[in-house]
């Protein structure tokens, strides 16, 4: 980064657009760049509430009349020696049409001088006046070397002995993705919550990383109980995940395996799909989170929704490995394809910019999809290497019903000998797993009311006062069902093992 930022600084750049929220770091850095050869520069600094400061003075040294954005590129623009001149948050004042102008003008007039604007903000917000003028580069957060920087002086201050090589490891990684004020707090946290630092104070670190994502607001944490078996069914999909619980792994990188990109899963609502997100993520030992494409849309302000699908996404990638969920994918880019009547075109730019990103990303960030209506979905999605696999959840056989029906039983502490398993199975054709559950809590509840334990007939009462979807909605599932047939896996190991002899 900081070599990449200092080439641009000796090519002349005169603007040039720095996304972070680290300002302390990076203004370290940019100093540093400012004192090597074979020219060195002063530093200047503008904020809105001192003015033009000269870096490393103090704050009552300001220039005067620069507080307004104007007056402060003015100011630059008369100097005569080279220097850097950072503005920070200058964003909120960008559109204004003077300090736009003023901008432009110190950019014509910094061509020979050796002077450059760098503009300092969390908020990447550019006008379209000076988006053939700038540079925008992304502030990396500190690696694991800083980091250790960091651990280090934690160590000594705390007086801790010698930590072990791999302890170390394991609290450097568990901080990978935090800022470092971030790790600094929460290394501090971890030895006044314990008086210690070692390999035990690890979930303090990991904690720190939940409050990141509950700070972003359009990303969600889900701690998953379940497991992987608490999921009726789909062993074909199963085998799948479990052939790749260790493919994030420096084993698998030194065998030669690429990281998985993702996968999206389609299938008839109630069958399960959501569930084996989220206990996926319990099997690969990965965090789960939850993007919320309804969080992502905000209208206050122009550029503020794919500024939000860039930080939810730039978050995810700070603490991978880990597992990026999307459930309903139909719905939340159903009407990307002409949002340009409806939206101004921002349904448009977030789906191209989300393609963008899950096509080049490098971190590994498993995208685990979820959709009911398959016709909802852009084509874009659907192409082979955007995904790994694609698969069709469709509705339980009836040995998988079996399962369902003796998995909901021993959750709720029942003795299944009690109950003809293979009866309630033939009786809930038709059934989804969540139809299969309901009517069985629908069991539990008239037995309850009643004050006695709920039986067989209890059951096949409540199966046959309910109407399933795959009767009420048949025209919509048999059309998904054929689509999947030639596109998509089939997530039940009877199904795949009957296509793969059919082949």
């Amino acid at each position: 980064m900081q070599e990449e930022l200092n080439i641009l600084i000796q090519a002349q750049y005169p603007l040039i657009y720095l996304v972070t929220s680290e300002e302390e770091r990076a203004e370290k850095t940019i100093a540093a760049i400012a004192q090597m050869k074979p020219q060195p520069r002063r530093v200047f600094i503008w904020t809105v509430t001192h003015g033009i400061i000269e870096y490393g003075q103090p704050r009552h040294l300001t220039q005067h009349n620069t507080v307004s954005p104007e007056a402060a590129v003015e100011w630059v623009i008369r100097q005569k020696e080279p220097g850097i001149f950072i503005f920070k948050d200058l964003h909120p004042f960008i559109d204004s049409p003077a300090t736009t102008r003023w901008l432009r003008d110190a950019i014509a007039g910094f061509k020979g001088t050796n002077k450059v604007i760098i503009l300092m903000s969390p908020v990447q917000h550019i006008p379209i006046e000076l988006e053939k003028e700038v540079v925008v580069m992304d502030y990396p957060l500190p690696d694991l070397a800083e980091l250790n920087h960091v651990l280090s002086y934690q160590l000594e201050q705390s007086r801790t002995r010698k930590t072990s090589t791999e302890t170390r490891e394991k609290l450097l990684k568990a901080a990978l993705g935090l800022t470092k004020d971030e790790a600094e707090k929460v290394y501090r946290k971890a030895y006044v919550k314990t008086g210690r630092l070692t390999e035990e104070e690890v979930d303090i670190v990991l904690s720190e990383k939940k409050q990141l994502i509950r700070r972003n607001g359009i990303l969600e944490y889900i701690e998953e109980d379940e497991t992987i078996d608490a999921v009726g069914g789909l062993d074909e999909l199963k085998r799948w995940l479990r052939q790749r619980s260790n493919a994030f792994t420096e084993r698998a990188r030194e065998y030669g395996l690429p990281q998985p990109k993702g996968m999206l899963i389609l299938g008839v609502p109630g069958c399960g799909k959501s569930l084996i997100a989220k206990t996926t993520a319990r099997l690969w030992s990965l965090p789960l989170l939850r993007l919320d494409m309804g969080r992502v849309y905000d209208g206050s302000m122009v550029g503020r929704s794919e500024a939000n699908l860039r930080n939810a996404l730039k978050t995810a990638e700070s603490i991978s490995p880990a597992i990026l969920f999307i459930d309903e994918l139909d719905k939340a880019f159903a009407g990307s394809g002409g949002s340009a009547d409806s939206d101004g075109g921002t349904s448009s730019r977030i789906f191209g910019s989300f393609l963008t990103w899950m096509q080049e990303k490098t971190s590994p960030v498993f995208v685990m999809a979820t959709a009911n209506r398959v016709e909802r979905l852009p084509g874009e999605f659907l192409r082979k290497g955007r995904f790994d696999e694609i698969f069709f959840v469709d509705l339980p056989t009836p040995e998988e019903r079996e399962e369902i029906f003796k998995i909901h039983l021993i959750k709720r502490h029942r003795d299944i000998e009690r109950f003809d398993i293979e009866q309630l199975a033939k009786v809930a054709d038709g059934f989804s797993g969540a139809e299969i559950e309901q009517a069985l809590i629908a069991a539990m509840y008239d037995a309850f009311a009643q004050d006695r334990e709920f039986s067989q007939l209890d059951i096949i009462a409540a199966i046959k006062a309910t109407m399933p979807l795959s009767r009420t909605m048949t025209e919509q599932v048999t059309a998904l069902r054929d689509w999947a047939r030639q596109r998509a896996r089939p997530a039940a190991s009877s199904v795949a093992e009957y296509q793969r002899l059919e082949f």
